[in-house]
């Protein structure tokens, strides 16, 4: 089981789950945040600091954000070098 971030975080992009992931799993997208789920070690850090209540645990994801599962994992794929997202103190 991986987290995922969801439609919430849509032009939002709060960074406080940057700040407390041990991995450096999440990444920056043009519109939101996106967990790495070859790189997320499930230690769950980022659910609760999400102010807008977008990350959650894949298993646990409501009906409403399935599709942001998908989401997550296509946009790592194909090759692209993403940029690993900075916290809101840098």
């Amino acid at each position: 089981m991986t987290y995922i971030i969801a439609e919430p975080c849509i032009n939002v992009k709060d960074r406080g789950c940057v700040d407390v992931c041990p991995v450096d799993c999440i990444y920056e997208g043009p519109d939101m945040l996106y967990i790495h789920p070859d790189e997320c070690i499930d230690c769950g850090a980022c659910e609760p600091e999400c102010p807008v209540t977008a990350i959650f645990a894949e298993d646990d994801t409501p009906e409403k954000f399935r599709e942001y599962i998908e989401k997550n994992r296509t946009f790592f794929e194909g090759g692209v070098e993403r940029q690993v997202a900075k916290g809101r103190q840098h």
